[in-house]
């Protein structure tokens, strides 16, 4: 749950600081990341569009499906001097033309934004997910999934809250405080065996961090601060339960004007907990209707993890301009070691580099909001565009904008996630291009004596990269290039591992005012372990968008 903060970078440039996040926050993701004072402007979107979308089924067998869809959407954009936000929200509804598939309608969407009550003292902040995935019984999901997919999942996350920063004389005072949710609505999944899949319901998020703090030479030669934090996680499965706050100092000694060790100590007591599934005359857990365990509400809360003492750590921060900041920490955490740090480059207004490096416990629900929260407020979403689906990417020139590993895996169990995540971006001309790609592991914690004990201690890891290149051709044209990898190991014994790859391109002509033709293909491929052949489709879509 630590994570690599601003506050280096911030006390060498003489900048605001951030609230120092340790509630399970990925590295670099204070809640004013992406929050920007300069000019305005303001892009609003709203468009319907009208498709005819075939979809080939080529292994295993072969069939294909035709569908009529419609949707309605909005993007927009807003960059002021006291707010800001960005959002791609759509829905679409699919009409099937045989009587092998399914009418089928989703909701997809992102949002981030803030307000500012005071200018640059309060500030409020939000975000929002609705997601689909394409998740089998053991939990593993993969983007993207296809039109009338019976195994498609929809994941809905949003977070809110105000954020605090001021002076007092020449200390910096700054306070942060979230509430978020987490749904995933998926198929009421049962094994062969009659086990439940042990699929995420839903979780509610609390977390608040306060610190006060000095800059080095203000007054003393190093800086030094005083922070705390509270965070907590009630997720639904099982009334599970993850609480952690922690009081600490801190340190920065700066070597030069662009680069300083930064060190820092305290006590934190972390818990997790949870019931045990109403039981059965014969000793065996009730499944409900949903396929989820049914939660014995009368059952003791029974301790699964606890880890109370000193924490530490100790690291570098550089920031040579404004346009490149590093930070690297190594400590002591969870009774174990702990790395976390982040990286970002902007050689030019043109192009981004942000590197992430993560370690926290939390649930589903909890990385998910965090992550939310890491988005810049100023960016564009890349669909696919035959289904219309988020990619797991979004397109931004300011910070990391990639969520695809964290719906990797939606059991329902708490976990410790460590994980990497990378996302480049680079405007070429009119064309804009970028790339995304991670690692995410998560071990999960399960209390004794419980069903979630079947789950402790097994690792789930996920890797996946994203690219993509679009652009207008001419004075009425536009095109887009997409593709994705994933590759989902499994550490329950005999599920096997998952992959899936995927590719997409499309090309729109504006033939009337505000109205244009489109064309879009793409193909996907699913491959598992305990599958005899893989899962490959291929898709066609011809429509018309009109755009208000």
């Amino acid at each position: 749950m630590f994570a690599a903060t601003t506050l280096g970078a911030a006390l060498l440039h003489g900048a605001p600081l951030h609230a120092q996040s340790y509630e399970g926050a990925d590295a670099g993701e204070s809640e004013s990341e992406g929050v920007s004072y300069g000019g305005g402007r303001t892009s609003i979107d709203p468009y319907i569009e009208a498709n005819s979308l075939a979809s080939w089924q080529i292994s295993p067998g072969s069939d294909v499906v035709t569908y009529t869809q419609l949707a309605a959407g909005v993007d927009a954009s807003i960059v002021g001097r006291n707010n800001g936000g960005s959002v791609s929200l759509r829905y679409e509804r699919n009409f099937a033309h045989q009587s092998e598939g399914a009418d089928s309608d989703t909701i997809t969407g992102v949002a981030r934004g803030y307000a500012s009550i005071v200018p640059r003292v309060l500030t409020v902040e939000a975000g929002a997910l609705a997601s689909s995935t394409r998740v089998d019984a053991q939990g593993r999901s993969v983007i993207n999934p296809i039109v009338d997919d019976n195994l498609t999942t929809q994941t809905y996350s949003a977070y809110a809250g105000p954020t605090l920063q001021t002076r007092a004389g020449d200390v910096d005072v700054s306070a942060n405080y979230r509430i978020g949710y987490t749904r995933v609505d998926g198929p009421d999944f049962v094994t062969t065996t009659g086990t439940t899949a042990d699929l995420f319901d839903e979780s509610i998020t609390h977390s608040a961090n306060l610190r006060a703090g000095t800059r080095p030479g203000e007054p003393l030669p190093v800086g030094i601060g005083v922070g705390a934090g509270y965070y907590q996680e009630d997720v639904s499965n099982l009334d599970q339960r993850v609480r952690d706050a922690y009081v600490r100092g801190d340190v920065t000694v700066p070597l030069s004007p662009t680069l300083a060790v930064v060190a820092g100590a305290g006590v934190e007591d972390v818990e997790v907990s949870s019931r045990d599934a109403v039981r059965d005359a014969d000793g065996n857990p009730v499944i409900g209707t949903d396929g989820r365990y049914v939660t014995d509400s009368a059952s003791p809360r029974i301790i699964a993890y606890e880890a109370s003492g000193l924490i530490w750590d100790v690291g570098v921060v550089w920031s040579p301009s404004s346009r490149t900041q590093l930070e690297a920490h190594f400590g002591h955490r969870y009774d174990s070691e702990t790395f976390y740090g982040s990286f970002s480059w902007k050689p030019s207004s043109r192009s981004n580099l942000s590197i992430g490096v993560y370690d926290g416990i939390q649930g589903f629900g909890g990385r998910l909001n965090n992550a939310l929260a890491a988005l810049p407020t100023d960016f564009t979403v890349t669909r696919d565009p035959v289904t219309g689906e988020l990619t797991g990417c979004v397109n931004t020139l300011d910070g990391s904008g990639c969520l695809d590993g964290l719906l990797g895996s939606v059991r329902s169990s708490v976990f410790r996630g460590r994980g990497v995540v990378a996302s480049y971006s680079r405007r070429i001309g009119r064309m804009t291009a970028q790339i995304g790609a991670g690692y995410d592991r998560r071990k999960f914690i399960g209390a004794p004596g419980t069903v979630l004990a079947l789950a402790d201690g097994i690792v789930d890891e996920s890797y996946y990269v994203a690219a993509g290149v679009g652009g207008p051709v001419g004075p009425r044209g536009a095109f887009s290039v997409n593709t994705y990898a994933s590759w989902f190991d499994s550490g329950t014994a005999g599920a096997g591992n998952v992959s899936a790859i995927g590719g997409s391109a499309s090309y729109s002509e504006e033939v009337f005012r505000n109205l244009s033709a489109r064309a879009a293909v793409a193909i996907s491929m699913l491959d598992s372990d305990l599958a005899p052949d893989n899962f490959t489709t291929a898709s066609a879509l011809l429509g018309l968008r009109y755009d208000f």
